[in-house]
């Protein structure tokens, strides 16, 4: 049995993984799902949330396969540095996979994020969200209607310091543990050529590929589900530092 610990990504919670859960549990996995805290307006979530996954990773029976979605591949590669030895391997769905110093804001910057995201709004609090027009377009063109828009009015405010915070893992902890990608190929948030652009810097062993939107948990849970279960006999555990 593994232990999938599933982190979500910007304006999203626990929620979206309802649909990719049971798909888990049922191979015979246990599967942990948290909702990231709330952080007090203009502070950094990064080392927050951080502290939260790892001590979650830490608290398993055994070493999680730590599943981090788009923004969540931040928090998943500074949990994994505080707690290496919690963590069996990292899987980056379609996911921000930064060395130490860039920020998602340095990384949609890029020439192949496709130019500044024209669809950001600020919010109260010192956060960002998302148009209203702009949210089925992006993240869920391929999901079933009802449930893109069950989806889209879920979503919440982000705090606008996970976009600034930089990334501070090191190759002593987070750098040790095997890391693996799912691609999304049809993704409108984080377009193919910067998810691989990304890994060119931080190489992934193995990269599966979806021809998935940006939300594959929606809009094709089997699919990932496969991919994810194809992943769980590399149970790379270490000892002690638990």
């Amino acid at each position: 049995m593994a232990i999938f610990l599933l982190v979500p990504g910007a304006w999203h919670g626990a929620w979206c993984w309802n649909n990719l859960t049971p798909r888990l549990e049922q191979a015979g996995h246990g599967v942990l799902t948290p909702d990231l805290a709330d952080v007090p307006p203009g502070a950094n979530p990064l080392p927050l949330w951080a502290r939260q996954v790892a001590t979650l990773a830490r608290t398993a029976p055994e070493p999680v396969i730590l599943v981090g979605h788009s923004r969540g591949g931040l928090v998943i590669s500074e949990a994994a540095a505080l707690a290496p030895g919690a963590v069996s391997q990292l899987v980056y769905l379609s996911a921000f996979l930064l060395p130490a110093g860039q920020s998602m804001q340095s990384a949609i910057s890029l020439p192949e994020a496709g130019g500044e995201p024209d669809y950001l709004r600020p919010a109260r609090g010192r956060r960002l969200a998302v148009a209203a027009e702009a949210v089925i377009p992006r993240f869920y063109h391929l999901a079933a209607p009802d449930m893109a828009k069950s989806a889209a009015e879920r979503l919440r405010p982000e705090p606008l310091g996970s976009f600034t915070a930089p990334s501070t893992v090191t190759p002593e902890g987070f750098g040790q543990i095997p890391r693996a990608y799912i691609e999304c190929t049809q993704d409108r948030v984080l377009p193919l050529a910067l998810q691989r652009r990304m890994q060119q810097t931080l190489p992934c062993t193995p990269v599966l590929d979806l021809p998935a939107d940006h939300s594959p948990f929606l809009s094709m849970p089997e699919k990932l589900a496969e991919g994810l279960l194809s992943l769980s006999p590399i149970q790379q555990g270490k000892p002690a530092d638990r």
